[in-house]
């Protein structure tokens, strides 16, 4: 059984603990609030560059633009974006275990043939796909330190010079969507070459308005599209910012509540070994006064 003293000194690290994980909750969530922030106000501008997108791609031959012609995968990068650090639930987990089963579910023999290329987006994915042996093409760990536009420009625009040499017939990026300040759920999106929708139903009517575009519809293609990828990249980065720092205020909480919990533990195992101890000693009183009456 421990004693008063260990007991204390338990009491005094878990309180300390519970001062450390009470902050970080506090700083995670002002980092929250200005991350949360920045996707709300990129999401709509993502979605309707994306239609656009889609809607030329409907109207307009795009196979003269080489980002968008689908070729046969003789080589492809998944993208796996995750946080430069821990303290944040399973947030790292989550989309580690999810990009290792998509890259063998879907690039499996690419993988074993060595034609399977790691793209690793913070420290965490980093160290891990680094250590177990996976092909990575590059790497951006602490990147979350100072997020920014230019940072994202920087990653889109090495894949899209690596894609147009013939080093990747086909893109993908494993990341987590912020949902909830409670709620993150990991997303699988192709990324190159562009996936294209059709505009038309099934009886080959279109089902979107027809616009007028000036210049030509193609040469606002080729304008749109490197915009296009380095927005989305860009929106990739602030979903998985936001919904790591989501994570990481939940699970801050929730260990400063089960620090609570373990030091009222605590003070109740000290309350019981204090009256343990004091019962004893008036015992021991007991029993010598009895025994001074006795021997006189």
């Amino acid at each position: 059984m421990a004693t008063l003293r260990e007991i204390r000194q338990r009491i005094s690290g878990v309180k300390s603990t519970q001062k450390i994980t009470k902050a970080m909750k506090m700083v995670a969530a002002a980092k929250l609030r200005r991350a949360q922030d920045g996707v709300i106000a990129a999401r709509p501008y993502a979605r309707t560059m994306r239609d656009l997108l889609q809607h030329l791609g409907g109207i307009v031959d795009v196979s003269a633009h080489p980002l968008f012609v689908p070729r046969p995968v003789g080589r492809a990068a998944v993208i796996v974006v995750s946080a430069d650090r821990g303290l944040c639930g399973a947030f790292n987990t989550n989309i580690l275990k999810t990009s290792v089963n998509h890259i063998r579910d879907a690039f499996g023999p690419l993988h074993a043939s060595g034609n399977l290329s790691v793209i690793t987006v913070g420290k965490k994915a980093t160290d891990f796909f680094t250590k177990n042996g996976y092909a990575v093409a590059a790497s951006y760990p602490g990147i979350f330190a100072a997020l920014d536009f230019g940072k994202a420009q920087g990653i889109m625009s090495g894949i899209v010079t690596r894609y147009l040499n013939g080093e990747f017939d086909r893109v993908d990026v494993v990341y987590n969507e912020f949902r909830s300040i409670i709620q993150q759920r990991v997303v699988i999106e192709q990324i190159l070459p562009i996936p294209q929708i059709s505009n038309r139903d099934d009886e080959g009517i279109s089902s979107r308005p027809d616009y007028i575009y000036e210049p030509s519809s193609a040469e606002i293609v080729a304008a749109l599209v490197p915009r296009h990828l380095n927005f989305q990249i860009w929106r990739i980065l602030l979903e998985s910012y936001a919904a790591e720092q989501g994570a990481r205020m939940t699970a801050m909480d929730n260990a400063t509540t089960n620090a609570s919990d373990l030091i009222r533990g605590l003070q109740l195992s000290y309350n019981k070994a204090r009256q343990t101890s004091i019962t004893k000693e008036l015992l021991e009183i007991v029993s010598g006064a009895e025994a001074l009456k006795t021997s006189a």
